[in-house]
């Protein structure tokens, strides 16, 4: 019984000694955390009202919004008594430890920060990265999330992003659509490139500037290939794309035009 009188007394001081702290340290966390949900809001709002670029505004609040939760944590423990320049120098070394073992996330990190810097791309934008067509559903931290024309979410590193080659498709307002339609080496080549010309020129989604063009491409075995070459928003693009070809064959078979068929490249060649 003595034994249980000492531990419950020894209790008691321990309570009366760090109660008090263990509660304040508790209601600091409760009402910091509330202040800086509160902070975030307001910073977000005026962004807002800034016209800030929408990647720029997340990957901005994200890291204030660490900023902020550290040093509330880092006040939270100099509250509890723990010496707040010893705990600094235990985060400073444990920091390098990390550090060293996680090199690769610190250089998607950086690589983040050089996308927010120099916007490369931002959300929205169709592009091509370290081999994935896409468009930008978000900018990270660490990561650049990218969905691709089949609904993939592709999630690829900022440092990758950030040291290899980026094609913005977007950044133009502009996209040249390629394609090639083969006429009989019998046809008139003027007609040809009417017949196409107008196709182009009567589809809405084709820009008028620059203007779309068709020319001769090549002489090929059993065919004269056209490069007929629209101008669309990115947005149009395979829009554009599918219609170009549909509407070219039905516009070639109302002109009497003939399309040459891929058995007939193979007659010629046997021949």
């Amino acid at each position: 019984m003595e034994k249980a009188q000492e531990w419950f007394d020894y209790g008691i001081e321990l309570a009366k000694e760090f109660g008090p702290k263990l509660i304040t340290a508790l209601i600091i966390y409760i009402v910091g955390m509330w202040v800086v949900k509160k902070i975030i809001g307001g910073t977000r709002k005026v962004m807002s009202k800034s016209k800030y670029d929408e990647s720029l505004q997340k990957f901005l609040l994200n890291l204030f919004s660490w900023a902020l939760k550290v040093f509330l944590i880092i006040i939270v423990i100099s509250r509890l008594g723990v010496d707040v320049t010893t705990f600094a120098a235990v985060i400073a070394a444990a920091g390098l430890a990390v550090g060293l073992a996680l090199q690769g996330s610190l250089s998607n990190f950086a690589g983040g920060v050089l996308i927010m810097i120099f916007k490369p791309y931002k959300i929205g934008d169709l592009v091509e990265a370290q081999g994935i067509l896409g468009k930008v559903k978000g900018i990270e931290i660490f990561t650049t999330k990218l969905v691709t024309p089949q609904n993939k979410l592709a999630i690829i590193p900022n440092g990758a992003m950030a040291n290899g080659n980026i094609i913005n498709y977007t950044a133009e307002g502009k996209m040249r659509v390629d394609t090639v339609i083969g006429v009989g080496y019998d046809e008139d080549i003027k007609k040809t490139k009417e017949v196409l010309l107008k196709v182009l020129t009567s589809n809405k989604k084709v820009l008028k500037d620059p203007e779309p063009s068709v020319n001769v491409l090549e002489l090929a075995d059993s065919s004269v290939n056209f490069a007929v070459r629209p101008f669309c928003k990115p947005e149009d693009y395979w829009d554009v794309y599918f219609a170009t070809h549909e509407n070219c064959k039905i516009a070639l078979d109302k002109a009497g035009i003939e399309i040459p068929y891929p058995h007939q490249v193979e007659i010629h060649k046997q021949g």
